[in-house]
């Protein structure tokens, strides 16, 4: 293990390096996953409830700190820079305000991870330090990463969150509806054609897809359905009678994806939680999925662009 532990490298600069014994690839993970980064994120007796983490140049991290205390600390990042899976530049956009940029560094099999955190002032970095012990805290959340990455299982499943300015309920319409879903529903450019929407455990939703690429079609199977809060589905490409079929990309995709979909709300903003991964697949499937989670996220995000933007001419 290397550890400089926490120095400054100048007056307004915390900077703190630590040898990993993780890959490079499942560092980023658990700095980009919010089922990840909820864990260890914050100094000891510290967790987390994330609203939004939008990992793209520009996108939010919205989150509530609760202290072992009681009390609780609003934050709000926005990301900077994103190079993976080298380098992550963050705004700590509530005060105080500072910048934190975090590199990642392979040696071996291990990461050599850096953050520096520089501050608008060497007065405001002297205050942080005096009134909570910033520089002790930026020590405490890395070894909680370095003992939380030692025990976390390899991921399987893809992870999204999403934060939309709509109450709960419109949310939770906009899945349940098949006028709503034409509209917001499948990547940027797309045309979504109906064909049936039952929308009920045991239900169905069938749908066709034209793009410049030519036209798929998908559907949904519904399991559970609790409104507003919770959504459990399966879904597959089909035929045009609604036939599970392979994906026409690649063989080695799953026949089928389990997918659960959670709202809460909170100060009248919903937080949308996917968490998908494949039913029964084989090795060749899972490493598929797996090499696929950038693709499949930037995808979901450009989705979910879209009924951002379905719900707020809903609300006008």
């Amino acid at each position: 293990m290397t550890n400089t532990g926490v120095i400054k490298k100048s007056d307004r600069e915390l900077t703190i390096s630590r040898l990993l014994d993780a890959p490079r690839e499942l560092v980023w993970e658990m700095w980009t996953n919010p089922e990840h980064i909820k864990h260890w994120w914050g100094p000891n007796g510290f967790t987390n409830t994330i609203y939004k983490m939008d990992v793209k140049k520009g996108g939010e991290w919205d989150f509530i700190m609760h202290g072992p205390d009681g009390k609780d600390f609003r934050n709000k990042h926005i990301f900077v820079e994103l190079v993976k899976p080298e380098k992550i530049v963050l705004l700590h956009a509530t005060a105080p305000k500072f910048q934190m940029e975090a590199t990642f560094t392979t040696q071996g099999n291990k990461t050599l991870m850096t953050l520096n955190s520089k501050f608008e002032s060497a007065e405001q970095l002297q205050e942080v330090i005096k009134l909570v012990k910033a520089d002790e805290g930026l020590k405490q959340n890395v070894d909680k990463l370095e003992e939380y990455i030692t025990k976390v299982p390899a991921q399987k499943e893809l992870v999204i969150l999403r934060q939309f300015n709509a109450p709960r309920k419109l949310v939770f319409k906009a899945f349940a509806d098949a006028e709503a879903l034409k509209q917001w529903w499948g990547p940027k450019g797309a045309e979504i054609e109906i064909s049936k929407l039952d929308f009920k455990p045991g239900g169905i939703f069938h749908y066709s897809m034209k793009s410049p690429m030519g036209e798929m079609w998908g559907k949904f199977n519904y399991l559970e359905i609790n409104e507003p809060e919770k959504i459990v589905f399966t879904n597959s490409f089909s035929d045009k009678d609604a036939n599970t079929v392979r994906a026409p990309f690649s063989n080695d995709f799953p026949m089928e994806i389990m997918n659960s979909i959670t709202l809460t709300e909170h100060e009248g903003k919903t937080t949308l939680l996917i968490k998908g991964g494949p039913l029964n697949p084989t090795d060749a499937e899972q490493n598929f999925f797996t090499n696929m989670f950038s693709s499949m996220q930037q995808g979901f995000g450009g989705t979910f662009d879209q009924l951002d933007e379905y719900l707020a001419n809903s609300i006008k």
